[in-house]
């Protein structure tokens, strides 16, 4: 069930394309997609609480370092990192950048969570970078032209995509997943949300077709998701967690081709296969025959 929970989460995740290109056809810029989100993810996690888990909202004041580190140095810094990447180079490479988040994790996991390195893991972390990379169709010859800086915010934008399961791994050795996730996007939306106040894109809120991409935004890819996603890291090694979620690209392909109409090439259906073939590697239970 952790598994699958993990997987949900990737899928929803995979969904975020719909909003946010609604949103930016309305005329919102990258971090206002952003600040929406994290915003209308804290007034539903906000209601939520208090209807339903009071006694979660409490947490201790020197905990509030794990949350900043969810909040802040996860979600605003690898949003900052991956819609930069995009600007200063394209999307595929930018998001193929982003899925380098595993190796990440699992050499942060070793580092700080104790957590066990085998060949089984590092031949997933290698199928699923690899894989992102098909899906996105990246060539050397594509990555070649960008500048070192680029390079490195992009690998930014993994970096922080991976905090979230090493900052998170160890809050909910105390707390519930809730808990996490509330404050993780309260965090997030204090910091953000003062630099949107006063832009004018503030009055379009009020529309109902921005009002209900606001919404859908804040609850399908974001509070389902991340609650899913910190549930499931509760009973799995964040390692694994990370390599599970790596299904993310191939949810948006799908939603791509079902809504979009677009296309599948050969070299991305290869990469969604070697992404599911790593996934499903890692959660094979050990046996004789198995690295």
């Amino acid at each position: 069930m952790a598994y699958l929970m993990i997987a949900f989460a990737a899928t929803m995740w995979g969904l975020i394309g719909f909003f946010v290109k609604g949103l930016s056809e309305i005329g919102f810029s990258a971090m206002e997609i952003v600040t929406i989100r994290v915003g209308t993810a804290a007034i539903m996690l906000l209601i939520v609480g208090l209807s339903f888990f009071r006694t979660r909202l409490k947490i201790k004041l020197r905990d509030v370092p794990l949350f900043i580190g969810t909040g802040l140095f996860s979600i605003v810094f690898f949003n900052w990192c991956y819609f930069t990447a995009i600007d200063r180079m394209n999307i595929p490479v930018a998001a193929a950048l982003l899925y380098t988040s595993p190796a990440f994790v699992i050499t942060l996991s070793v580092l700080f969570l104790k957590e066990k390195i085998n060949l089984r893991k590092l031949l997933a972390v290698g199928g699923t970078i690899l894989g992102s990379a098909l899906v996105a169709e990246i060539t050397l010859t594509q990555s070649s032209s960008f500048s070192t800086s680029s390079i490195f915010i992009g690998l930014g934008a993994g970096l922080g995509y991976a905090l979230y399961s090493i900052f998170g791994k160890v809050a909910l050795q105390s707390y519930h997943p809730f808990t996490l996730t509330f404050y993780t996007f309260l965090t997030a939306a204090l910091f953000l949300i003062p630099s949107f106040i006063g832009k004018p894109n503030v009055n379009l809120l009020i529309q109902q077709d921005v009002f209900l991409y606001a919404v859908g935004l804040g609850l399908v890819p974001t509070v389902l998701a991340y609650f899913a996603y910190s549930w499931g890291l509760e009973k799995v090694e964040s390692s694994r967690a990370a390599i599970i979620a790596t299904v993310e690209p191939v949810a948006a392909t799908i939603l791509g081709v079902m809504v979009y109409l677009e296309k599948i090439s050969f070299i991305q259906g290869m990469g969604i296969v070697l992404i599911l073939a790593s996934v499903t590697l890692v959660n094979l239970p050990k046996g004789k025959y198995l690295i």
